[in-house]
């Protein structure tokens, strides 16, 4: 069988970085081929080669068996080629219907027609299972889920051949996941190639029909569908068997608690309080679904959010916390789940990041002294392996992994009792994971107490000593590690226990 749209060879270097070095790989009709690999392997840059964003310095890209190029992203879509960014690309402010089509909008006597783009509007929506009464509301009205299913319908729109998918579940629940597998099957099945590029590796073995793995810009190997397993797809995409996932080496230090919330309840959450406590030297995971109130309780522990009632303990001393500032004082520390939009400022480098939330340790009589924040940047760049060419190298450009640990980095610097983790490795590749869950045992290791919040079942079971799970805002039970099991957890977090 001639693939639809083959790369053949490919190579292409931005200043200073060689992304994709010889690389080949083929989209057949009727397909799933999912793209791993670390970041910085080449994953991204290789899918904007097939959809004309990027061009490629050498090899050649062939669309039926024979050559084609792509000199504009426009070019591949009228070749059948679209490409669904893990950013979505909608105007928020336009209808569902317009955003289908745009760019390429149907027109009479100069003016747009809507009454003729509608019916094939509604039946793109159609296709991929959303209803029709849709096709007027505006995009920035929808759930993220929504959106992402009217990303597809405007490829279909324009009868797509090939979709690519770039991390196309990095922000959606459980239940719009399930509905994109829908659609990925329906797509497949009716003989659209498909390329799917994920972190999540249970999600590769869900989609794939085939796995091509790329490590540092080159082909590191294909996997069928049989061979599709967590240990082969880790040892190709990172070189070498990857042992130990989630390290153990720390021992529980004392009953205590290091953070203790006794009958909490917090502005715009549920009355029913909540009492739990996190001891030093374990990691405390919390389970939930999506809505469930993970974030929202942490947020006012950390004051984020307004405490209604109850209090919080931290070392046994109870603290008053209406501002981050508070809790800093106090000794807790936060990374948040959203690192770009939240943990960091991203044209800065690491030697600005780092030391931001720490100036007051880092002032003598009111002015920061730069040498003293320099070696505070550099000491933690080499205490957590962070990647970087220089302190001075926006943080945007790093990887999603050393992303992270610029964040770890900069609350660890202020040597906090209590660390809350907000979805510790989201957007992270495997070989980077296991470098942070090695700094999480490490900081349990040493007595703090870690608050580990994850939607990442296989992390929660590896990484905690003990798993607190809410459903609809309230504690539904917290399990110890003998009782440790994914339906165990499920029940709690559906509210089936009751």
């Amino acid at each position: 069988m001639t693939p639809f749209l083959s790369a053949v060879g490919i190579r292409k270097q931005f200043p200073g970085v060689l992304a994709l070095d010889g690389v080949s790989a083929a989209l057949n009709g009727g397909e799933v081929l999912a793209i791993v690999g670390e970041n910085g392997a080449g994953k991204s840059t290789l899918m904007k080669v097939l959809a004309g964003v990027y061009q490629p310095d050498a090899g050649e890209l062939l669309l039926d068996g024979k050559p084609v190029s792509f000199p504009t992203s426009q070019s591949a879509v009228d070749a059948g080629v679209s490409l669904i960014h893990q950013e979505l690309n909608l105007a928020e402010n336009l209808s569902v219907g317009a955003n289908i089509f745009l760019g390429r909008e149907t027109t009479r006597f100069g003016l747009i027609d809507d009454r003729a783009m509608k019916p094939r509007a509604t039946a793109a929506l159609e296709k991929v299972g959303l209803p029709a009464s849709l096709v007027e509301v505006r995009v920035g009205r929808l759930a993220p889920g929504q959106k992402q299913l009217v990303e597809i319908a405007r490829a279909l729109a324009v009868k797509a051949r090939a979709i690519i998918f770039d991390e196309p579940t990095s922000s959606l629940t459980q239940t719009e996941t399930d509905r994109l597998y829908e659609v990925i099957d329906t797509l497949r099945d009716n003989g659209v190639a498909i390329a799917y590029i994920s972190h999540r590796l249970a999600e590769v073995k869900r989609v794939a029909d085939r796995a091509l793995v790329l490590r540092d810009g080159r082909n590191a190997g294909e996997l069928e569908k049989s061979e599709i397993t967590h240990d082969n797809l880790v040892r190709k995409m990172v070189g070498r068997e990857l042992k130990n996932l989630y390290p153990r080496t720390r021992v529980l230090q004392s009953q205590d608690a290091a953070l203790r919330l006794q009958n909490l309840t917090y502005s715009g959450g549920p009355s029913a309080p909540i009492s739990l406590e996190v001891r030093p030297g374990e990691v405390l995971g919390m389970a939930g679904l999506v809505g469930a109130g993970r974030t929202e309780l942490a947020e006012a522990v950390f004051g984020l959010r307004s405490i209604a009632n109850g209090h919080v303990e931290i070392n046994g001393q109870k603290r008053v916390i209406t501002h981050p500032s508070h809790a800093l004082k106090a000794g807790l520390a936060m990374v948040p789940e959203d690192r770009r939009a939240h943990g960091l400022l991203l044209p800065e480098g690491t030697g600005f990041n780092v030391p931001l939330p720490n100036l007051d340790i880092l002032s003598r009589a009111g002015l920061v002294e730069d040498a003293k924040a320099r070696q505070m940047s550099q000491t933690w760049v080499e205490k957590l392996h962070i990647r970087t060419p220089s302190l001075a190298q926006a943080v945007g450009l790093l990887s999603g992994g050393n992303q992270q640990k610029v964040v770890f980095a900069k609350w660890l610097a202020r040597e906090p009792k209590v660390l809350i983790l907000d979805e510790p490795t989201r957007g992270v590749d495997v070989g980077a994971r296991g470098e942070i869950y090695a700094i999480i045992d490490d900081l349990a290791a040493r007595g703090l107490g870690v608050w580990m919040i994850s939607s990442d079942m296989e992390e929660l079971l590896g990484m905690s000593d003990r798993i607190a799970v809410l459903h609809d805002g309230q504690l539904a039970g917290i399990l110890d590690r003998e009782q440790f099991n994914e339906e165990a957890i499920m029940q709690l977090a559906t509210g089936a226990h009751r």
